[in-house]
């Protein structure tokens, strides 16, 4: 149950949910007015505790690896090569895929996990739902690809071969170059965070509106309307397992998108 409807079910109406269903109070009191309020609060909580999970688990698969894997081990090589397989080598071939399969597996893994804690209870959102989290990863993906594709072919040759399509008549070059420039060197950082950020925030909101519109209903004194927050509530289990999916797909939407990105920075051709 999130913090808006313990709040609720106390009796505070927090119905319609709005951007205030996204602040979470402190989870120590008297450090309101602190900069250790920060530290202490549901979203900072399930950051940390990825990040722990992430490496916790790889080090405990990893212990003691052996040529016929356990199970935690082969769950660790699962998660592990379906990025490498169907993201890093199918874009980029085996010899650059390898290369960048760490870094893409990571971004997965650590995207699935801050998203899953959009439907755990007690948590029940994403700290994805906040546009600061896929803003960093948005830009941690772009200096990566520019920065492989500079090395690759040199600033100007980059810049070249980002921002001048090939084949493309000389005298539309100054309509194409900078509509190319903005497409691909300054808006893909920020579609990548919009768009991991809008479905998580879109997940929490309707979770919300049918989990506290339940508790509305509850607290509503009327017996016809106290019956159909069973549908209210129903509603809301359903849109957790949607959301499930959603987890998945925004995760793996988003890694693909940045192997294709280091993957069009390594091409030779636009």
């Amino acid at each position: 149950m999130t913090d808006s409807a313990i709040v609720l079910a106390e009796g505070e109406s927090h119905f319609p949910p709005g951007i205030h269903s996204f602040d979470f109070r402190d989870w120590f009191t008297g450090l309101s007015d602190t900069a250790l309020a920060h530290m202490f609060t549901t979203i900072t909580f399930a950051v940390w505790a990825s990040v722990a999970i992430l490496i916790v688990f790889f080090l405990w698969a990893y212990r003691k690896p052996q040529i016929v894997p356990t199970k935690k081990q082969w769950i660790a090589e699962s998660a592990y090569g379906f990025i490498r397989n169907t993201v890093a080598i199918d874009q980029m071939g085996k010899k650059e895929g390898v290369k960048f399969a760490p870094y893409l597996a990571t971004l997965f893994l650590f995207i699935l996990i801050m998203n899953f804690w959009a439907i755990v209870p007690g948590v029940q959102v994403s700290p994805m739902s906040h546009i600061a989290f896929p803003a960093v990863l948005g830009v941690l993906s772009w200096i990566i690809y520019n920065v492989v594709g500079i090395k690759k072919h040199g600033f100007i040759g980059y810049l070249k071969l980002t921002c001048v399509p090939p084949g493309a008549p000389w005298f539309i070059y100054p309509l194409l170059i900078p509509i190319e420039f903005l497409q691909n060197l300054i808006l893909r950082p920020v579609t990548l965070a919009l768009r991991l950020f809008a479905n998580m925030f879109a997940g929490h909101l309707i979770l919300l509106v049918f989990i506290l519109g339940g508790f509305e209903m509850l607290n509503s004194g009327n017996i016809f309307i106290q019956g159909l927050s069973v549908f209210s509530f129903a509603m809301g289990i359903a849109m957790t397992l949607f959301e499930l999916i959603v987890i998945l797909l925004q995760a793996y939407v988003f890694t693909l998108l940045t192997g294709m990105y280091i993957q069009g920075s390594l091409a030779d051709e636009h």
